[in-house]
């Protein structure tokens, strides 16, 4: 039997060999269709080719494209494991020839593919034409000899297909296998073609006008081709089988699922163990391709595949979660067609195992309030729309997840009575918002919330990407259309760029259109938390909401985010190893140039600790370990010994960030969600540039990383050679030079000094002061004016002329660039009737001062006119004498 890896491998070495250059399959995440949850289709990673806005270096193609359906128009959730063919993944195999080859080659490879290559019978094989479509008729009958009856024409859109209401667009040719008479069904066009006789293998587009507007359609100067087979349908044709779950990969899958519960021996379990099989690979490949479960977009989206297949696990028995120790079987089937299936195997074990461990607890709860719900109602009668959204609401239950739960039971959903009690309960949400004291500005983000949903950031896993225009607010207004030169905020469904919070600055860059640059972004910030929003210029054309635009972020200021950001985790984890774990973060400022972090201490920190710190982070920046991402519930994450910072508010999930350490512990476990490099190499170095208090027991450091550490650094060493360079020494040399001059400085000052005292002691009386002492009043008395002399000099004199009076008061003022410095002294046997802070007070008044302070034997004071010192001390002299 040929293997569905064999026939995958088969397909494209076929078009290999005919001259198509083999692509590999896109990511699931559309990276060129905003208005696409998900890759739906083969030609999707194709459709700006097929439009002329971009060129490959080839003009023919073929992959395997993975492809999800399970959200929007494209949704096939609610029967999968209920029927035949309906799967949340699938693959796409497809041949696409742009402005290459058309229609006669594109059914020669069919033909030649199925019947010789792959030895379908062609008895077994009808194809569908439009019905217009008379070229196509003829090379099925040419090329593959097919009778008339063999080829269906059909009138319907089923055989005509467009990218849209305008755009290129033609004509199909379907390619259907008969699975025999023993299966009810009619051919394609019959009133039985809904039965699973006749089965659709391939389809074959023929992309040959382009529709100008709904009354024009012209024909297309390079008609294109555009083919899809869905890989799961032709295994089952080649491997003999009629349903796609009895094909090797899904057998193997739920082999493994059987052998973890209970084997499928009811129609019941069978459609479990189904579900499970392809969930777990729509699971797995949406992890890998950088999807995770969350309550918002795409997230959203794979935790309801998730969680369906969990309650099917539950359904079977199974004890304890089951969905990750299934992931690898699904490597070992599809991990080497899809090598980054095997590379993100511990991240999907990881992810899975967490949901299922976190849902199990809500299942049982929900369940319980099922049960309890469906007890009280007659059989058959529709469950209640508000008790399904008290599922949805309390206890996370999806109504669709409901709606699976109940279809055992031949029950369905009031979803009118859901819908209601969903509009309800967002009224409510709005009223007790607009009471919350919440500014009035603020409604217009809330409107686009309740209208279009959350932005959904894309930034962790890339710098660029297209989305669709979903608001444009000037001036706190919603508006549908700018001009060139407005400013406006941008709003859109998806983003790349990061808006700023969690003390990161928001991402910078550009949007373009069709025509290339159309407006840059300065920055970008969040609104009520879910919103972000793009502050842009207009630059050229015009911008209206609806658009499809090209978002792209400055990729070097991210690069540098992104280091500041990682590093201040570090910088956290090795404060805490240095101080003690009373260290928690106050606050940080994550910028392009820099970073900060406050954090709780008491003391200055030492120039040791700061070099310890330092040298420890630059060690774990210099092991380089991979940085990875989980994401957990709050309690969940503290409880593996995350670091969150008191007072923040979390929502039902958070990233949690782990670092650095060894294979048995984390350096650094926090939650956050910025913005982060892939291993911590990337950071580059480390350095410390500033370390101060901000506030009672709070200190803030200051550094730098990656290029600008480095300039800082050359900068310093720069310094440091142009100063060894002046003093006529090597670098190494310097601190003992600096020490032997500031040595033989401070011996010249003390030198000096006692100079300017001998000069100023012996120096002629000025300003009505003298040197030699006199009598006032029976008390001895010394007042002096010493020009040019240090203030600091004055207490030491006043000491020496104490003593060399023995009894009395001396006065001494010094004045230095017009301003004057006073000082007093009294000697102890006259300090109980005379004060020296009085005396003080007196020479400060006549200086221009304001009082003085000091004590009864010795006090100081100054004054801004110097002009007047021989005043104050003749102001002393009165006062003494008064």
């Amino acid at each position: 039997m040929i293997s569905t890896n064999d026939i995958r491998r088969s397909f494209l070495e076929y078009f290999g060999k005919a001259g198509h250059r083999v692509v590999p399959s896109a990511p699931l995440v559309p990276q060129n269709d905003p208005t696409l949850m998900f890759v739906n289709a083969g030609m999707v990673p194709f459709k700006n080719v097929f439009t002329g806005l971009e060129s490959r270096p080839y003009v023919t193609a073929a992959s395997s494209q993975k492809c999800v359906r399970a959200g929007g128009k494209h949704n096939d959730l609610d029967n999968v494991g209920y029927t035949a063919r309906h799967h949340t993944f699938f693959e796409m195999l497809g041949n696409f020839s742009f402005g290459d080859y058309f229609k006669p080659h594109a059914i020669e490879h069919a033909w030649t593919l199925l019947t010789r290559e792959w030895g379908i019978p062609a008895d077994r094989l009808t194809v569908t034409v439009y019905h217009t479509d008379d070229e196509a008729a003829a090379l099925w009958k040419s090329i593959a000899g097919l009778p008339e009856e063999r080829i269906i024409r059909i009138a319907t859109n089923d055989n005509f297909w467009s990218m849209g209401d305008t755009g290129p667009c033609g004509p199909c040719s379907e390619i259907f296998y008969d699975h025999g008479d023993h299966i009810a069904g009619g051919p394609p066009g019959s009133p039985d073609e809904d039965g699973d006789r006749f089965v659709e293998i391939w389809n074959l587009v023929f992309m040959q006008y382009e529709q100008v507007d709904a009354a024009t359609r012209l024909d297309l100067p390079r008609p294109s081709i555009d083919t899809g087979m869905g890989l799961e349908r032709i295994a089952a044709v080649l491997q003999g089988v009629h349903d796609n779950y009895d094909t090797d990969t899904f057998k193997a899958l739920i082999r493994a699922s059987e052998e973890r519960t209970q084997p499928a021996d009811s129609k019941e379990s069978t459609a479990s163990h189904r579900i499970i099989a392809d969930h777990l690979r729509a699971s797995g490949f949406l992890v890998a391709d950088g999807v995770l479960p969350s309550n918002e977009g795409r997230g959203y989206v794979l935790r309801r595949i998730m969680r369906r297949a969990m309650r099917h696990a539950h359904l079977l028995g199974a004890a304890e979660p089951l969905m990750y120790r299934l992931v690898p079987a699904l490597v070992a089937e599809m991990g080497v067609a899809f090598p980054e299936l095997a590379r993100a195997q511990a991240l999907i074990e990881e992810t899975l195992k967490l949901e299922e461990t976190r849902f199990r607890q809500t299942l049982v709860n929900g369940l319980r309030l099922l049960d309890e719900a469906t007890g009280r109602l007659a059989e058959g009668v529709t469950l209640p729309g508000e008790v399904a959204f008290k599922l949805y609401d309390t206890f996370g239950f999806p109504y669709d997840l409901t709606e699976d739960a109940l279809r055992a039971q031949g029950r369905a959903v009031d979803r009118v009575g859901f819908d209601l009690a969903m509009a309800e309960q967002k009224r409510a949400a709005r009223a007790a918002w607009t009471g919350s004291g919440a500014k009035a500005s603020d409604t217009v983000w809330f409107d686009i919330v309740e209208a279009h949903g959350a932005t959904e950031f894309t930034g962790y896993s890339g710098l660029v990407g297209q989305a669709q225009v979903t608001a444009l607010v000037q001036d706190g207004k919603k508006v549908d259309r700018v001009e060139a030169g407005a400013s406006v905020d941008v709003v859109t469904n998806q983003t790349p760029f990061y808006g700023e919070s969690g003390g990161q600055a928001g991402d910078s860059g550009r949007i373009l259109g069709d025509g290339g640059l159309m407006a840059t972004v300065a920055e970008t910030s969040k609104a009520l938390g879910k919103v972000i929003l793009h502050r842009a210029t207009v630059i050229s054309g015009s911008l209206a909401v609806g658009d499809t635009i090209s978002l792209s972020v400055d990729g070097e200021k991210r690069t540098r985010l992104r280091a500041n950001h990682s590093a201040t985790h570090l910088l956290h984890a090795a404060l805490r190893h240095r101080l003690g774990e009373h260290v928690t973060q106050k606050g940080s400022l994550v910028a392009a140039d820099r970073l900060r972090f406050d954090f709780s201490q008491a003391r200055a920190l030492t120039s040791e600790d700061i070099a310890v710190v330092e040298a420890e982070v630059n060690s774990q920046i210099r092991g380089n370990r991979a940085v990875t991402t989980r994401l957990m519930t709050p309690d969940a994450a503290i409880e593996a010994g995350a670091l969150a910072l008191f007072g923040e508010k979390y929502g039902e999930e958070v990233r949690v960030l782990s670092m650095g350490g060894d294979d048995e512990v984390n350096y650094s476990t926090e939650l956050c969600g910025g913005t982060h490099v892939n291993a911590l190499g990337d950071i580059g170095m480390f350095k410390i540039t500033g370390e101060s208090a901000v506030a009672s027991g709070v200190r803030r450091i200051e550094a730098l990383t990656g290029e600008a550490a480095r300039l800082f650094m050359d900068e310093q060493e720069q310094l440091l050679k142009t100063a060894a360079a002046a003093l006529r020494v090597r670098p190494e040399e310097l601190p003992a030079r600096v020490e032997a001059l500031v040595e033989e400085r401070r011996r010249l000052e003390r030198e000096l000094t006692d100079a300017k005292k001998a000069l100023a002691m012996a120096g002629p009386a000025t300003g009505g002061g003298a040197a030699a002492a006199e009598s006032i009043g029976g008390v001895g008395f010394i007042g002096q004016v010493l020009d040019g002399l240090d203030p600091k000099s004055l207490r030491g004199m006043i000491d020496e002329a104490k003593k060399s009076l023995q009894s009395g008061v001396v006065v001494l003022v010094a004045v230095n660039e017009g301003r004057a410095s006073v000082a007093v002294g009294v000697t102890d046997d006259l300090k109980e009737t005379r004060s020296a802070v009085d005396f003080v007070r007196v020479a400060s008044a006549t200086l221009g001062g304001q009082g003085g302070g000091g004590r009864p034997d010795f006090a100081q004071a100054g004054g801004p006119d110097g002009a007047k010192a021989g005043e104050a001390i003749a102001a002393v002299r009165a006062a003494l004498a008064g």
